[in-house]
């Protein structure tokens, strides 16, 4: 009725699409889209945490405690549900609300969080053994300003902000076999410009684009991808004949040895941790794992 878009997309249905990408897009064009966006960040916080979290206090230690799924994730990640404690909003003010909620068992203790620097970029860097982003890390450089600096061919002082964020968007984006056209999206962007990028990426980082195409013939030949210390994933769609299924396969061919390899150090790093806590007789406690961050109670006297 408002006619807020010339080309609105609908859904399968023949309903208009209002989810929020789309309304994120249009959020200058009428007053009305920013307030459905905020009342939808509002709603979800409110069933999600304020409403959810009073109700799962157990009632003996009068404490929240997640379930770890263990093989649930395809590439070796742990998940957290009920409640899922790997996705508590920290990015808005409202979200940095609800964290103020958690907080040490006694007042005499801290939280300490612990995590690897840029560990899925490492990997990539030791997987396709890449001088100049092995370099980069080496040096101590921002990865991503770096990552910005090669492919837009200035100094390192000489990159924007904006720079850097399209050069992070496809230092994680390329990680995960991301196209231009979904570049593009990420960016919003033209097709043209994402394709440039990325082409300036593979130039920057030309050993990156070798491992990938190394790691599809890889699984093509053997129907499945290992991590560093040799987990499998298998990967039956790889030779499908349907390009968007095996699209999604040879996606996964590239970012299961990374993303495994990282799922695999971390839980090695918490093995190692509790043996060195049960030795030391330490009274502080692991208490949480996000994916590349391990979260401790600790004793602050």
């Amino acid at each position: 009725h408002l006619k807020i878009s010339s080309d609105a997309k609908k859904t399968k249905t023949d309903q208009y699409s209002t989810g929020e990408e789309v309304l994120e897009k249009i959020a200058d064009a009428h007053p009305v889209i920013p307030k459905i966006l905020e009342y939808r960040s509002l709603k979800k916080l409110h069933s999600t945490y304020v409403e959810a979290l009073p109700k799962i206090i157990n009632k003996k230690t009068r404490k929240i405690h997640t379930s770890y799924n263990q093989a649930l994730v395809s590439t070796g990640r742990l998940s957290s549900n009920n409640p899922n404690l790997q996705n508590i909003p920290i990015r808005e003010e409202r979200g940095r609300e609800i964290r103020k909620a958690f907080i040490p068992s006694n007042p005499e203790h801290v939280f300490l969080s612990a995590d690897y620097s840029q560990v899925e970029l490492r990997i990539m860097a030791h997987l396709s053994n890449d001088t100049a982003m092995i370099e980069a890390f080496l040096q101590g450089e921002d990865i991503h300003t770096a990552t910005a600096a090669k492919i837009f061919n200035l100094p390192l002082n000489d990159v924007t902000s904006d720079m850097r964020r399209k050069a992070k968007t496809a230092n994680f984006g390329i990680i995960y076999g991301i196209s231009s056209f979904g570049l593009a999206q990420r960016l919003n962007i033209s097709k043209s410009e994402a394709k440039q990028l990325i082409d300036g990426y593979f130039l920057t980082y030309p050993q990156v684009k070798k491992y990938m195409d190394q790691s599809i013939f890889i699984a093509r030949e053997k129907g499945y991808v290992e991590t560093i210390l040799g987990r499998r994933r298998f990967l039956p769609d790889i030779n499908s004949k349907n390009a968007i299924v095996r699209g999604v396969a040879e996606r996964n061919a590239i970012n299961a040895p990374i993303q495994g390899s990282a799922a695999d150090i971390i839980k090695i790093a918490m093995i190692n941790i509790f043996a060195k806590f049960e030795k030391e007789k330490l009274k502080s406690k692991m208490i949480m794992q996000v994916h590349d961050e391990i979260v401790f109670e600790c004793n602050a006297t």
